[in-house]
């Protein structure tokens, strides 16, 4: 008696608060309730990525009476192996998960086996409705095996949007596992996550994914980008890139969508980046429009040579004349009458050397070289879009610039977010600066028109409008140093010319057939134009004014 009185006064005493504490232990069950993920939307609100139901499998190995029967009769439904499962089944702990994002048919056959210890939560699993066509590099991906959570694209950089707030479920049970009626029931509900609506339009999309794949395919290029954007309001209506698996190692998808060389790979852009030279001309009043050069096929500039890219003769040449027909030597001259500061600080006000804030990841800044870094054929190389390296979003927000009336706007690939109560909250106003004047805008479009109308981008005609571009034909570096023999064809351009409503850039990379940017890219620009005119319902604009010429048509 006296035993059982000391050992009743430990176990109501002394261990009383331990005893307790064991027993809510064994008895209370917290398993966490995942938020659903919101949606990600084109500008119409149509899904580009939703989340569907499914469940997530989960154990309490306290209560598995057979792990190795158990795994058995689990593997094929789960689609693992069962010794995978059973190390799962004789763990430690009270919740364990199997497999998450399974099949709710799946679920419910596992579900109808009555396995003791076994539980299911309700959660969803990823879609992407549009696959390979819908900016899968702009949207991202989340929920992969690879991915659990955001990876890449617009799933990474607004995951705590679209995440939501999970909540979790604590329930008092008996040793079956099954709920104890009037015991605690503690339910902390989940925050569903917010829409994300982007500024993509999926028509546009489509088609630039189309054309572009066609292009690279027939040039059997690596790979290539395309962007269609407002120069207005810095929208992006369509980002699509394509690099064929010919020409790359098998990936994953979702290694695809991780990565958008639109914004993370840079390219020496050649041609194209003489609208900045142009430009800086013109303002600074570097140049007069009238002023006339002596324009030979090739340059001396220290020990290098440089030439353009067809054997002539003296021409004589006006600024004009010089963007027209795209003389490398006659916009080396120009640039010399600019000076390197102004080249250098220019290139800086375009957004050379830093990322546009348009809100991917992994945006890269680019490589504009300090001043002081300019070697001595700096001031030749560098005019002429050699020896600096943009981003494709880079360049072709350089052009929407100019389109704009000379302001810089920052790139947007987000309108907004709604939230639960269905309340659409707008994006924050993109920033803007004003690079050149409106007047000088206005110049510079009337030169890169006339490139369309009688110069190098003749391919990107398009009857009934007047279209302002410009082409470019970059030399791959070498990771050697100086250059290889490949090259880099684009072609950047807006319409209509005087009052600019979209800005098309089209860079194909490394293309094997043909590499001359008006013969590979300005096709492509012509066709895509033609869709976003009828899709925007554009109309035809005035005819720009071209510049002053001291030449006739080559």
């Amino acid at each position: 008696m006296v035993l059982i009185f000391t050992r009743l006064v430990f176990l109501q005493i002394k261990d009383a608060e331990a005893l307790v504490d064991r027993g809510e232990n064994q008895r209370l069950s917290t398993v966490p309730l995942h938020a659903e993920r919101g949606s990600i939307l084109d500008r119409y609100g149509r899904e580009m990525a939703l989340s569907l139901e499914a469940s997530a499998v989960y154990v309490d190995p306290r209560y598995v009476e057979d792990p190795a029967a158990t795994a058995d009769k689990l593997a094929p439904l789960l689609e693992m192996r069962p010794m995978e499962i059973q190390a799962k089944l004789m763990g430690s702990g009270h919740f364990v998960y199997l497999k998450r994002q399974v099949d709710k048919v799946v679920a419910d056959r596992i579900e109808g086996l009555e396995l003791p210890g076994i539980g299911f939560l309700r959660e969803s699993k990823r879609y992407y409705p549009s696959g390979a066509w819908g900016a899968p590099q702009v949207v991202g991906i989340h929920g992969s095996e690879d991915c659990p959570t955001g990876c890449g694209g617009l799933e990474l950089t607004f995951d705590d949007v679209l995440a939501g707030v999970d909540g979790e479920r604590t329930q008092e049970i008996d040793p079956g596992g099954r709920p104890i009626p009037q015991g605690v029931s503690v339910l902390r509900p989940p925050v569903p996550g917010q829409d994300l609506m982007t500024t993509i339009d999926p028509e546009l999309q489509y088609q630039a994914q189309v054309a572009l794949e066609h292009a690279v395919d027939q040039n059997d290029a690596k790979g290539g980008t395309v962007i269609m954007m407002s120069p207005k309001t810095g929208e992006i209506f369509a980002m699509a890139t394509y690099y064929p698996p010919a020409k790359k190692k098998d990936v994953e998808e979702s290694v695809e969508r991780t990565t958008n060389p639109a914004v993370t790979n840079v390219y020496e852009p050649g041609s194209v980046n003489k609208v900045i030279t142009a430009s800086a001309a013109v303002q600074e009043g570097a140049v007069d429009l009238r002023e006339v050069f002596h324009v030979y096929d090739s340059i001396d500039v220290y020990d290098y040579t440089i030439h353009d890219a067809e054997s002539h003769g003296m021409e004589r040449m006006m600024l004009g004349d010089i963007i027209t027909h795209s003389s490398n030597v006659g916009t080396i001259m120009v640039a010399k009458q600019v000076g390197s500061e102004d080249m250098a600080s220019y290139l800086a006000k375009f957004g050379y050397g830093q990322p546009t804030g348009v809100g991917l990841p992994g945006e890269s800044g680019g490589i504009l070289p300090q001043i002081y870094e300019w070697s001595g054929t700096s001031m030749a190389t560098i005019p002429i879009g050699q020896g600096v390296s943009v981003t494709p979003l880079q360049m072709v927000n350089v052009y929407a610039t100019v389109a704009n009336g000379g302001v810089w706007t920052q790139p947007q690939i987000v309108k907004g977010t709604i939230d639960g109560g269905g309340v659409f909250h707008p994006a924050p106003e993109p920033e803007r600066r004003r690079v050149i004047s409106a007047d000088s805008a206005e110049t510079v479009t009337g030169m890169l028109s006339k490139v369309v109308a009688e110069g190098t981008g003749t391919n990107a005609q398009i009857p009934g409008y007047w279209v302002a571009g410009k082409t470019g034909t970059a030399m791959v570096p070498s990771p050697m140093g100086g250059y290889t023999n490949k090259f880099v064809g684009s072609f950047i351009g807006y319409l209509p010319a005087s009052d600019p409503e979209v800005v098309i850039g089209v860079i194909i990379d490394e293309p094997s057939v043909q590499y001359f940017g008006g013969t590979v890219a300005a096709p492509v620009f012509q066709q895509l134009a033609k869709q976003a005119i009828a899709r925007l319902r554009i109309p035809p604009g005035e005819r720009p004014d071209f510049p002053p010429s001291a030449m006739g048509k080559r």
